[in-house]
C-alpha cells in the first residue's frame, strides 16, 4: 500500500484537507484487503503515518469507518436513479435495464464488493444501513411497479415479504458477479452489460407467474 506521506526528498506540505482526502484513500484500501478489525495504531503504522496525527482527522476507527461507507456508498449514489426508477413514460424492462448497468458499473468493482464483505462480518452497521436505503429506493420501487405493470391484488404482509425476496434474487445475482471476480478472483464475462440485461430478462419473464403463485391459498 502506498505510503500517505512522501519521502522526505519529495515531500511538500499538504493541505488539511488534501491530507484528509488522502486519508480516506488508502483507508478504503485497507479495508478492503484486512477488513475492519486492525487497531488504529495498526492502521496508522500501515497508512505510514502516526497515530496522533489519524486521530486529528478521525478520532477513532468508527469515525474513519463512517466517512468509508460515505465515500464508498452514499458519494457513488446517483439521485437519477431514484427519478429512473419511477419513469412510467419507460416501459419497466428498460428501467430496470437502465438502472442496472449503471448500478453494476458503480458497484462492480474491488472497493465496493471486498469493504461490503469485510463491513457484513465485522462491522455490520455499514451494511445494514445501506441495505435499508436499498430496499426503500430500489426494491420497494420495484415492486410497486410489479404490481401496476402485472395488475395484480395487494399483498398480504406476508406475500409482500416473499415478493422482496425475489427482487432480491435479480440484485444478488448481479452482485455475485462482484463476488465471483473480487473475492474469488475467478474469471467473469467481460459483457457485463449483456450480462446484467439478460438477468433483467429472465427476471420479468418469470415475474407474472411468480406474483400469481404467491397469492395462491
Amino acid at each position: 500500500m502506498a505510503r500517505i506521506l512522501p519521502t522526505r526528498e519529495g515531500r511538500r506540505r499538504l493541505g488539511s484537507a488534501e491530507r484528509e482526502q488522502l486519508i480516506v484513500q488508502q483507508a478504503i484500501r485497507y479495508f478492503a484487503t484486512h477488513g475492519f478489525a486492525a487497531s488504529t495504531r495498526e492502521l496508522a503504522k500501515e497508512l505510514g503515518i502516526s497515530q496522533p496525527l489519524l486521530y486529528r482527522y478521525f478520532p477513532s476507527k468508527e469515525a474513519l469507518a463512517e466517512r468509508v461507507f460515505k465515500e464508498v456508498y452514499l458519494s457513488r449514489w446517483n439521485p437519477e436513479w431514484d427519478q429512473l426508477l419511477a419513469d412510467r413514460s419507460l416501459a419497466l424492462t428498460e428501467r430496470l435495464h437502465r438502472f442496472y448497468r449503471q448500478y453494476a458499473g458503480v458497484i462492480l468493482n474491488s472497493d465496493w464488493i471486498r469493504i461490503f464483505i469485510q463491513a457484513g462480518l465485522s462491522y455490520e452497521g455499514i451494511n445494514l444501513r445501506y441495505l435499508a436505503r436499498l430496499r426503500e429506493r430500489v426494491f420497494d420501487v420495484v415492486l410497486t411497479e410489479l404490481h401496476r405493470e402485472f395488475a395484480v391484488a395487494a399483498p398480504t404482509p406476508q406475500q409482500h415479504e416473499d415478493e422482496i425476496e425475489f427482487i432480491w434474487g435479480l440484485h444478488a445475482a448481479i452482485f455475485y458477479i462482484g463476488v465471483r471476480k473480487w473475492v474469488y478472483r475467478l474469471g467473469v464475462p467481460e459483457e457485463l452489460d449483456r450480462l446484467v440485461e439478460r438477468q433483467v430478462e429472465d427476471f420479468m419473464a418469470s415475474a407474472p407467474l411468480v406474483l400469481r403463485q404467491l397469492r395462491q391459498p
